[in-house]
């Protein structure tokens, strides 16, 4: 059982045992636990790469078919379709696995997954007709999943301890952040400098060997649950508290997607397109730092109140990046707005654990995975249209509306988060305090 590290204390005969040691080496030296945290990140590395990948793929293909500028918006719509698959499917696969086990549903829907993107890449170089690119677009979306949150259900099987907990859910949301920040700009750069189609080849690969790695490691696999009835599986979306969480990551997600291109977009203008690598490099450093000494730390007040002062803060310092004159003010201002990153996610992803049962944890997990997907999707598509009419600078117009969006849902949402986590986290530690191995 998982709980809020905050509401327990150690007894001193607990405190006079704990050695004196890395917060990550004790995680990793888990058994297993670093096998499947480097296969997962590589099986999920796609999650950033595909839906750029699409744009970058048929928008170069269907100038030549004599679209012109309609070649952006097909692109656009295939990569969108994608998109909408993966966040209607993703927390039914979740289901499945929480019910079935992860590499009993997971093997054959990355066979389907791999397969169709492969085929959406062969339909769109031999310009097949353009209903095939949005059937293939469907399946990929529909049957990648969500390996991170799978990941984070290994951490809850194999760790017992909320304090390691913490500690592991914090190591992925760094390496979360790395994929979201790189992922684009590796996909552009195989795509700008080697051949259209090769930022789609990579996520394939990537997929198939780093899932199959991952899956293949039973000795970690939580075991299947007792499988629900229809209605009782439906009533993780009932939860207030998750659907707070959702809209929350969503609103993230909307803020990374669009500082994304925003950048791009004001680098280029300011005649350095290569520095926006760098500079959105930063955002994610900024993420890093912050994720691995908030990590490496227990925090003594209720984490829906971190979450909460997180967000917040999240929100505050991204709205700086449409005051920002040059690009060494955006740089500065990035990573210092990256410090507010990994304790959100990490803090988010936690308040799971409190709100949703631990047989339905997968399913939750995925919500917010996919949540932040969607948004990150949702940011790109509407900050290219506010760069198109007025310019890369006000593109971070759109970062600023989704930051204040995400604020108030916070606000909103904290009533909600109170009194879950404080009524669940109570029903846990007396669960654990009446079955130690538990």
């Amino acid at each position: 059982m998982v709980h809020d590290s905050s509401h327990i204390e150690d007894s001193p005969a607990e405190t006079a045992k704990k050695p004196s040691r890395n917060p990550y080496a004790v995680v990793y030296s888990k058994p297993g636990a670093l096998r499947f945290s480097i296969a997962g990140a590589l099986a999920r590395s796609p999650m950033s790469m595909v839906g750029i990948g699409i744009i970058l793929m048929v928008s170069a293909y269907a100038e030549s078919w004599g679209l012109g500028k309609e070649a952006y918006t097909l692109a656009g719509k295939i990569s969108a379709v994608y998109v909408i698959a993966h966040a209607l499917y993703a927390p039914q696969l979740a289901r499945l696995v929480d019910n079935y086990g992860q590499a009993r549903i997971m093997r054959p829907a990355i066979v389907v997954a791999a397969l169709s993107l492969t085929s959406l890449v062969v339909c769109t170089i031999t310009g097949q007709p353009t209903w095939t690119l949005y059937v293939f677009a469907v399946l990929t979306g529909a049957t990648v999943g969500s390996l991170g949150a799978m990941v984070r259900a290994r951490w809850s099987h194999i760790i017992s301890d909320p304090r390691e907990l913490h500690t592991a859910f914090s190591l992925e949301a760094a390496i979360d952040e790395m994929i979201f920040v790189i992922g684009p700009i590796a996909a552009t750069l195989l795509a700008t400098s080697i051949t259209p189609y090769a930022g789609l080849i990579v996520p394939v690969v990537l997929m198939v060997v780093g899932g199959f790695w991952f899956l293949a490691q039973k000795t970690t696999e939580p075991p299947p649950v007792v499988k629900e009835s229809g209605h009782a599986s439906q009533k993780v979306l009932r939860n207030p508290a998750l659907l707070s969480l959702i809209a929350v990551f969503v609103c993230v997600g909307a803020i990374f997607g669009a500082s994304d291109v925003a950048t791009l977009a004001f680098a280029e203008e300011q005649g350095t397109k290569a520095t926006a690598g760098l500079i959105l490099g930063l955002f994610a450093l900024g993420s890093c730092v912050s994720g691995l000494f908030y990590g490496a730390r227990q925090w003594a007040s209720p984490l829906w109140v971190r979450f909460v002062i997180g967000n917040v803060a999240l929100a505050v310092l991204s709205s700086l990046f449409f005051v920002a004159t040059n690009l060494w003010m955006l740089g500065a201002t990035m990573f210092v707005a990256g410090l507010a990153i990994s304790p959100t996610l990490i803090n988010g992803n936690n308040l799971v654990q409190l709100v949703v049962p631990p047989r339905q944890l997968t399913e939750g997990l995925t919500w917010l995975s996919t949540a932040l997907g969607v948004g990150v999707a949702l940011g790109s598509s509407l900050v290219g249209k506010r760069i198109d009419e007025h310019g890369a600078h006000e593109g971070f117009l759109v970062v600023v509306v989704a930051a204040l969006c995400s604020v108030a849902i916070t606000l909103l949402a904290m009533k909600f988060l109170k009194a879950q986590t404080a009524t669940h986290s109570a029903e846990r530690i007396t669960t654990i305090d009446l079955n130690p191995s538990a």
